[in-house]
């Protein structure tokens, strides 16, 4: 496998709220993880890190993350524990409340394949040269979707596009939404909304199928978006196998 994570902060904002990170333990298992933090002055930044540092912690922890319903295990309780430490966190500095983050989580193990979200951040995996998503967002118009009160498109230009339903630090319970992915795919790919309300999965697969290293890649990634206005931070993480003929 091989496989590079990059996270910008744009050109419109003034920081990255954005946290991303891939590990991989002894047993060979890969984690990956994106959070989108929410929150502006009210520090989405730490919401985010503290996720994905909380996570990847727990991570490196153990030797390995079970069998397949061990590991959904794992991503719930893991992902439960990050939102009781954003809580904390805000309790400790009262000027922080209102903070959240979205977060989108692989695991890659040689028996299986699971992606887990909570909020707007997307999981794909690349099948024929083609990004298919996997997650499902957890935002106002994708409900509006589903219930037959707008189109796809309309989704797309509508001012509450970014109004999430669900995000760590939003409430005390919350729960991740698990997706069991067949193996046999020849890319994963995790990003925040900063990409994807940039470029349409067409673009990023030209992109990721094109010439260059990972990083190259996502580098020409990032460019693109902030060249189209950079309106967000944009963070991406990338696996590929490296016999994979994009």
């Amino acid at each position: 496998m091989k496989y590079g994570y990059l996270t910008d902060p744009g050109i419109v904002r003034e920081r990255n709220e954005d946290s991303v990170v891939i590990v991989e333990n002894a047993a060979g298992e890969i984690l990956m993880c994106v959070a989108d933090g929410m929150g502006g002055h009210k520090d989405g930044e730490v919401a985010s890190n503290i996720a994905i540092t909380h996570i990847s912690k727990r991570f490196r922890e153990i030797s390995s993350v079970g069998n397949k319903e061990d590991a959904i295990n794992w991503m719930q309780s893991t992902v439960s524990e990050a939102n009781v430490e954003i809580f904390k966190y805000v309790a400790n500095h009262p000027e922080s409340e209102g903070m959240g983050t979205t977060v989108v989580i692989a695991i890659l193990t040689p028996s299986f394949l699971l992606f887990g979200n909570i909020g707007d951040s997307s999981g794909y995996v690349v099948k024929n040269k083609k990004l298919h998503k996997i997650t499902v967002d957890h935002t106002l118009v994708n409900l509006l979707v589903k219930s037959g009160e707008l189109t796809e498109e309309e989704a797309k230009a509508h001012p509450r596009k970014n109004v999430l339903m669900k995000a760590l630090g939003a409430n005390t319970n919350v729960e991740m939404d698990i997706f069991n992915v067949e193996l046999g795919v020849q890319g994963i790919m995790l990003c925040s909304d900063g990409l994807t309300n940039m470029l349409d999965d067409d673009q990023i697969m030209k992109v990721l199928g094109g010439e260059g290293t990972i990083h190259q890649k996502l580098e020409k990634l990032v460019f693109k978006c902030n060249n189209r206005g950079g309106s967000d931070n944009i963070s991406i993480a990338y696996l590929i196998k490296e016999d994979a003929s994009l």
